[in-house]
């Protein structure tokens, strides 16, 4: 069994799962931009406190660090992206 990547960083305020970092059990990346699936603006804060949030699929094929779906990077940073979307996985690199 793969261990599935942390999201070590998340700037994204805006999200109704980041209190002081992701607090989603896991994230899900989609093909789409590289955009954090799981975003939602809510002014509910969610999630599960202290937990440390993961990468549970990632649909960005044409990144280097997915392999069969899931994400091989070490960690994931979110974070703004330069193409307006709100939540995007930062750490996506083109294969």
């Amino acid at each position: 069994m793969t261990t599935m990547p942390a999201v070590r960083e998340c700037t994204v305020t805006s999200c109704a799962y980041n209190d002081g970092g992701c607090r989603a059990f896991a994230i899900t990346v989609r093909a789409e931009h590289a955009a954090c699936g799981t975003f939602i603006s809510l002014a509910t804060k969610g999630g599960i406190g202290g937990a440390v949030a993961q990468v549970g699929a990632c649909s960005r094929t044409d990144c280097r660090h997915n392999a069969d779906l899931e994400c091989t990077a070490d960690a994931v940073a979110v974070g703004a992206g330069a193409d307006g979307i709100a939540a995007n996985c930062r750490t996506y690199e083109p294969a």
